[in-house]
């Protein structure tokens, strides 16, 4: 009879159980969408208070450039290390870590009372920050099933767009009221996610392992030498780049335990994802980089105009990216890449046509390119997510993010010269006005370039991307 009772009651306990991991996983994802307002927001707080500080310091632009360009180089490069590092320890170790690491670059920052201490404050500051965006592809694939990761992140990818609202306006409410160095307090709040982190991240198992040290140190300087040589056009820092390259791949294959796995590039659909990731950033960068340009150079807005053009954009994306999340869960992500690819090329091809004409008209085409681009982010990286085992799945999505940041910074450079050299021949015939056409010319190469990756995604991906949730849930099952 006790026998009987027990078996009674075994579904409404499994039925309890279930209810208490969901209810954990969405506090869990509540608090890192948190995490990751503030993470996006100190990466770009203090681009509008550049002039400040360069007035302050009696520094050159170039000078005063590192305070932003420092801190990207260094989240880049972090990201890559904790995801790492993710493979072989607590995330909720890891995390803890990096967070009183930003803190402690936050107070440090805070406290400078030269140039140099603010940039080592900025550098602290980032080596703690990096850990968000490592932890932000990692969390989804080991704390959801295979049908709830794109509800994840897309609640994520609205979190980075939150905070890339969030950041400009923030910045300038706090400059307008007190001095600019105590932007450095607000990343201090993300200490508050520390107890729902100690929660609910505590049931990673540590593993056996060692970090290539020296592995990982070529890695980064491979990386800062490509995104400087780019920057600034140098050969000589092209050669560092190949130099630490060559040295790299020597490292891989001399050593036991690489920091890169040569296992983790033999498996080819990881591989090409990669690729696919980088080049759909490389393009999208377009919407974020040239835009503005675009709106300073045509229409002469002032920087608060420019600003305020963006909004709506970024707005749309906050709102809608757990919609996508929901679209991956329900359809696959192959759905989700048609449409963002559908309403990103729907953006080229309307703000090529259409520069020229009132700003307003081209803060509403960038709706389209905004959520096509986080749209695009989440299918792509769903895609990248089912191509990794899960004890590779710290050290292949810090890749896809050290892969997103090389290709912003090329593409910026390439963007940029493009500018500078001006349009000799008019590409697209719709368009008539006069001053536009180098702008109008990018946007429509980008079309074009866009065309040229749904196509390659469809032969990689497309035939069998629209089956992989449903069988990888089937496989886990059986």
């Amino acid at each position: 009879m006790e026998r009987e009772d027990v078996t009674q009651f075994t579904p409404i306990l499994e039925k309890s159980h279930e209810t208490k991991v969901q209810r954990n996983r969405e506090n869990l994802v509540r608090v890192f969408a948190f995490t990751l307002v503030i993470g996006v927001m100190s990466a770009t707080l203090f681009n509008i208070v550049l002039p400040d500080i360069r007035a302050q310091f009696g520094l050159s632009f170039a000078q005063v450039s590192w305070v932003s360009s420092v801190y990207l180089l260094v989240y880049a490069i972090g990201s890559v290390v904790y995801g790492k590092l993710a493979d072989m320890y607590k995330l909720k170790s890891i995390i803890t870590f990096g967070l009183l690491l930003m803190a402690i670059g936050s107070l440090t920052g805070l406290s400078a009372q030269s140039y140099g201490m603010l940039l080592t404050g900025r550098v602290i500051q980032a080596a703690g920050a990096a850990v968000i965006p490592a932890l932000s592809g990692i969390i989804p694939i080991r704390y959801f099933p295979p049908e709830q990761r794109g509800k994840a992140m897309g609640i994520f990818v609205s979190a980075l767009a939150i905070g890339g609202v969030l950041g400009p306006i923030v910045s300038a409410l706090v400059v307008s009221v007190i001095h600019w160095r105590w932007l450095f307090c607000l990343p201090l709040l993300v200490i508050l996610a520390l107890p729902v982190f100690s929660k609910h991240l505590d049931d990673e198992p540590v593993r056996d392992g060692k970090v290539d040290l020296i592995g990982g140190g070529l890695l980064a300087g491979m990386v800062v030498f490509l995104i400087l040589s780019i920057t600034y056009s140098v050969l000589d820092l092209a050669l560092g780049f190949l130099f630490c390259l060559i040295l790299l791949i020597w490292r891989i294959r001399a050593t036991s335990a690489p920091f890169v796995q040569p296992a983790l590039f033999k498996n080819v659909k990881y591989t090409e994802g990669l690729i696919l990731a980088f080049l759909i950033t490389g393009i999208g960068y377009a919407v974020p980089f040239l835009t503005p340009q675009m709106l300073g150079e045509v229409y002469q807005l002032s920087p608060e105009w420019i600003g305020l053009s963006l909004v709506p954009a970024a707005l749309a994306s906050a709102l809608l990216g757990r919609k996508g999340g929901e679209i991956v869960d329900s359809k696959g992500s192959r759905v989700l890449f048609y449409t963002a690819a559908i309403l990103m090329l729907l953006c080229f091809i309307l703000v090529s046509t259409f520069v020229g004409e009132p700003p307003m008209w081209i803060a509403a085409f960038l709706i389209l390119g905004n959520v096509g681009q986080s749209f695009m982010l989440i299918a792509v990286s769903h895609t990248i997510a089912q191509t990794l085992p899960r004890e590779q799945a710290g050290i292949g999505t810090g890749l896809q993010s050290l892969m997103n940041f090389m290709s912003a910074a090329i593409a910026a450079s390439l963007y940029g010269k493009m500018v500078d050299q001006g349009a000799g021949n008019v590409w697209n015939p719709l368009n008539e006005h006069e001053g536009v056409h180098v702008f109008s010319n990018i946007y429509l190469a980008a079309s074009l370039g866009l065309v040229l990756i749904v196509i390659a995604y469809t032969m990689q991906f497309g035939r069998k991307n629209s089956h992989n949730a449903r069988s990888t849930h089937s496989h886990m099952k059986g």
